[in-house]
């Protein structure tokens, strides 16, 4: 078989263009194994893709889709006609389901939403008012509540009677409530198999740790790394059980965030970017951020021109220009972590500027001192004028203070003026060291030039 035939996506592509049956692409895919049919997947085109969604059964499409980022899912059913996609985000998990509606506009939402059914409806319409980072917005609605009356053998016979309606269930709790709601505790299911079939089910759960629905992310990383627990209920403030947030949402979570603020600090704007999507839509995106660095870089290159005189007097300062830079852009972005880090927890807030400032201030002096003396002494070496490395070595101390202070307080000030920090403190700690640590290191050498020439 020539190489073309065996390509999974070329396939794919002939299987939709001949518009066979469902089985036979749902064969296919499951042939390939779960690893293969994604990569086969993320080659195909949004349009293929979409198509691709269109011609399975909708839990078969649910099931594909679980793998793909939430904001690439959004993209591909809001282009699906809404009695098209309803069918798809039907069979997601309800937690899944929320994340994917809330990356859509309200209408486009709202459009699908009128498709589901009552019940369905209903339950995205609770869920989707909370934030995606926090319980509410993590939590499922799939699990197992029984009555505090109700005996181990009838919770036994109807969780294996129902397996279907209990096909997200993938904690091993059941929850016991009264009132059909109110939350009272919770049984291990290795402890209800194992417990006397006739006993009551009120007479044996145990209380259960808790969260309430507006609990953060990072509230939720460290309950679980204190409880060691696979999932946690969600109450509200008369204790009715809502929902639980199973440590693995958690963990997803955390990761897509770091993943984000990733893409972000990279210049990745406006969502996620695959190389499936439209060229024209990648480039735009990636273009409003490279556009801005044109300007700023030019900035900084004009510090040189300025000190053209200076540079081609010493040759040696060419050298150590990109030295000051980059070491004092490294100090830059550690507190630029740092303060993002504490934007997240809670621990500052943009009406502390001026003590983190007073905090990342020490700590610049310090490590500039120890980074200039490195740096100087090594000019010092090289070229036998103690004089260079003074100028040197002074300049990386000067350009550490600077970066760590734009570091740690313009996340802060980006906060409080309503901007992302994590799409623009890395441009200005960027550019801004650079003009300074070229501006500190030319202007020192202007200063003392007799004594490098």
């Amino acid at each position: 078989m020539e190489s073309s035939e065996r390509d999974p996506r070329k396939l794919i592509r002939r299987m939709l263009a001949e518009n066979g049956p469902a089985s036979a692409l749902e064969a296919f895919l499951d042939n390939l194994g779960a690893t293969d049919s994604l990569h086969a997947v993320f080659s195909l085109s949004e349009d293929e893709q979409r198509k691709l969604l269109s011609s399975l059964t909708p839990d078969r499409a649910a099931a594909l889709v679980e793998d793909l980022p939430d904001g690439h899912v959004a993209d591909l059913i809001e282009d699906m006609a809404p009695e098209d996609a309803a069918p798809i985000v039907e069979e997601l998990a309800s937690d899944h389901r929320v994340d994917v509606l809330s990356e859509l506009d309200s209408a486009d939402a709202n459009a699908i939403i009128a498709e589901l059914d009552e019940e369905d409806a209903s339950e995205v319409r609770e869920l989707i008012i909370y934030e995606p980072d926090q319980a509410g917005g993590l939590m499922m609605t799939e699990f197992a509540s029984y009555p505090m009356a109700k005996t181990v053998r009838e919770v036994i016979e109807d969780l294996t009677g129902n397996a279907v309606d209990y096909q997200f269930l993938t904690v091993h709790y059941i929850y016991v409530v009264v009132k059909a709601k109110k939350l009272k505790g919770v049984i291990r299911l290795r402890d209800l198999v194992f417990a006397d079939h006739e006993l009551r089910i009120g007479g044996f759960a145990t209380p259960a740790v808790t969260v309430a629905p507006d609990t953060g992310l990072d509230e939720l990383e460290v309950f679980f790394a204190e409880h060691d627990i696979a999932a946690v209920p969600v109450v509200d403030d008369r204790g009715f059980l809502l929902g639980i947030v199973r440590r693995r949402a958690v963990l997803e979570a955390i990761a897509e965030r770091a993943e984000a603020d990733h893409l972000k600090a990279a210049g990745i704007i406006g969502g996620d970017e695959l190389r499936s999507m439209p060229v024209l839509t990648r480039s735009r995106r990636r273009f409003a951020w490279l556009s801005m660095n044109i300007g700023l870089n030019i900035l900084a290159a004009s510090i040189i021109a300025i000190h053209e005189d200076t540079l081609t007097a010493v040759i040696a300062l060419a050298v150590f220009l990109p030295i000051v830079s980059d070491m004092s852009g490294c100090s830059g972005n550690q507190a630029v972590a740092v303060s993002m880090r504490e934007l997240t927890l809670g621990a500052a807030t943009p009406k502390d500027v001026l003590r983190v400032w007073r905090k990342e201030a020490i700590v610049g002096l310090i490590n500039g001192i120890a980074l200039g003396i490195l740096l100087g002494a090594a000019a010092w070496a090289w070229k036998g004028n103690p004089v260079l490395g003074l100028v040197v070595g002074g300049a990386l101390a000067a350009n550490t203070i600077v970066a760590v202070s734009i570091g740690g307080t313009v996340p802060l000030l980006l906060r409080r003026l309503k901007f992302d920090p994590a799409v623009a403190s890395g441009p200005l700690l960027t550019t801004v060291t650079d003009m300074c640590g070229f501006f500190l290191l030319l202007s020192f050498a202007s200063m003392v030039l007799p004594a490098l020439s």
